[in-house]
Formats: structure tokens, C-alpha cells, sequence
């Protein structure tokens, strides 16, 4: 029998989502025991400041791997997007399971879409990859920085904002689907690297707890995932940096998408690169360099600057 403490976030989502990898690893042995290990980040105490004004990675990260590394928890679940790309020696994301929507989603006052708002509307959202890009199709629009879980900033709509924009994996992991007006097409909004991708993260030396959490990966969902993460880190970005990436899979072809745009939506570079998905790693790190030639270099450079 193995008795696996599993570390996660104490939001609604991120416990679902433990819940839910607590699940499947009792499927794949029916010996295992689980219990779950809430953990506060940091990015979960601040809540009234936008995440780009409070600086640095791993702000949903740093204490659970602390937990982790220290022996209070066994392995860790996370929504990829929120996992810098570097991570404490002696521990890896050993599996993705299958990909949720890896979309945005819309709710609004009007029921409709984007383009159902009027001139001027208030958009909820602190992320400014949403932001850089709605700014470039939507001038006129308005952003207000809201934080919290899924039911804390729907509950802002019609008060504070006209609409709120939630990453479509959590709206649907929380059975809320129902309540967006928009699954926005990824041409609309590129998502953020690996959204919709949950990540666990083990100690290297636990072979037992490895070989179980190994029969979790989902092949697809992980070679596009290493696609978007290699051109996150050769951008050296985070979750607080407008930076965009897509990979989708045709066979044994990789189409990789990504974005760098600025936070006044003046510029957005975007470029694609295209090849074979055991080269996904490859491809990231030259569609990386292709947008920093192309002028995204001093973009990231004076965002980097002011965290």
C-alpha cells in the first residue's frame, strides 16, 4: 500500500484538480491512499494588486515545492501556466494528463460576445497577454485588474465590470461552462503557454510514486506542452508577461504559434513556425528567437525592468 500527500492551492479549482489526479491515481492502484496538502502561495494572499505589479516567478509555485522539497507532501498538482520554466533541483513535472480547453472565455452584461459590447466596456481581467492582445482589436475598451477564484470574479460582472475573461479549463473543470457567452477562438486570443494543462510534480528519487505517476501522461498533451514551455523559457517569461503560445497537433506535424505583445496593444508580434512534434522543444526555442528579432527583445526588456 502507498499513501500519497498530494500538495495543491486551496481554491475550488485547484482542489478539483487534486481531487481529480487523487482519483486517477487510485484508478491506476487501488492501494493507494491519498490526502491532500492546502498550501497558501504567495500569489493567493495578494489579491489587490495586479500579479505584473507584484513581480518575480513562481507565485503559485514557491511554497508548494517548499512542501515537496521538505517532505510534507509527496508529489504536487498544478495548472501548467502558472509553473515557471526553471524548477528546485531534485524535482520535475513528471506527467500531463489530458488537455482541457486550453481557450479564454467571455462573460458578459449583454449575453453575447466581444463584439456584443458596447463602446468604452469595462473588461475584468489582470493578465496582460489578454490585455496586449484585446487592446490591438478593441481600443476602446477599458481593463479593471480583478483577482480571485472563478466564483469571486463572476461575481464582479454587471457591478464592477461589463465582462470577465476566465481561462476556459477552470469554467469547465468547475462544471460553470454555462454561465460564459464566448469560448474565444485561438486567432482571437492566443492562449497562455500550456493553458489548460495540469502538470505533476514529483521528487526525482521516488521511483515508486514515479512509476505510478508516469501512466498519467497523455502523449499529445505532452509534446505540445514542451513546444509551448521551451519557447516560454527561452523568452524567459512568466505567467505575468504578455506572451502567448499555441501547439496543435496534425499526425506526427507540430503547428506552434506564439505572441509577444506590448501592454498598450500598440505592438503585437506574432509568428508560426511548423514541423515534426518530436522537434517541438526545437521549434519553440526558434519561433522564440524569430519574435525577439522581429522586436520583441526591447518589448520584454522594459517589462522585465519594472518587476
Amino acid at each position: 500500500m502507498t499513501h500519497i500527500r498530494i500538495a495543491t492551492r486551496r481554491s475550488p479549482l485547484a482542489l478539483w484538480q487534486a481531487e481529480y489526479v487523487s482519483a486517477e491515481l487510485q484508478r491506476l492502484d487501488p492501494t493507494v491512499t491519498t490526502e491532500l496538502v492546502k498550501i497558501v502561495t504567495k500569489g493567493d494572499k495578494i489579491l489587490d494588486v495586479p500579479l505584473a505589479q507584484v513581480g518575480g516567478k513562481g507565485l503559485f509555485t514557491k511554497e508548494i515545492d517548499e512542501a515537496l522539497l521538505d517532505g510534507r507532501a509527496d508529489i504536487a498538482v498544478h495548472s501548467m501556466k502558472d509553473v515557471p520554466t526553471e524548477l528546485p533541483a531534485g524535482t520535475a513535472i513528471r506527467a500531463h494528463p489530458k488537455r482541457e480547453d486550453p481557450r479564454d472565455a467571455i462573460a458578459t452584461i449583454t449575453g453575447g460576445d466581444m463584439d456584443s459590447l458596447p463602446e468604452g466596456a469595462r473588461i475584468g481581467t489582470s493578465s496582460l497577454r489578454r490585455i496586449a492582445q484585446l487592446k490591438s482589436k478593441y481600443p476602446s475598451f477599458e481593463f479593471v485588474s480583478i483577482r480571485g477564484n472563478i466564483q469571486t470574479r463572476l461575481s464582479k460582472l454587471g457591478e464592477e465590470v461589463d465582462a470577465v475573461i476566465l481561462a476556459a479549463a477552470g469554467v469547465c473543470r468547475m462544471g460553470m461552462a454555462d454561465k460564459m457567452h464566448q469560448f474565444m477562438d485561438t486567432d482571437l486570443m492566443l492562449p497562455a503557454v500550456a493553458q489548460g494543462t495540469l502538470g505533476i510534480q514529483t521528487r526525482d528519487n521516488d521511483d515508486v510514486i514515479n512509476a505510478l505517476v508516469d501512466q498519467m501522461n497523455d502523449p499529445e498533451t505532452v509534446l505540445r506542452t514542451k513546444a509551448e514551455r521551451a519557447f516560454l523559457a527561452r523568452l524567459e517569461g512568466g505567467c505575468q508577461v504578455p506572451i502567448a503560445a499555441f501547439a496543435t497537433l496534425d499526425g506526427e506535424q507540430l503547428l506552434l504559434k506564439g505572441l509577444v505583445g506590448d501592454v498598450n496593444g500598440e505592438v503585437v508580434i506574432a509568428r508560426e513556425i511548423e514541423g515534426l512534434a518530436i522537434d517541438g522543444e526545437a521549434m519553440g526555442i526558434a519561433l522564440a528567437d524569430e519574435i525577439l528579432d522581429a522586436g520583441a527583445r526591447p518589448i520584454l526588456e522594459a517589462l522585465y525592468a519594472e518587476q
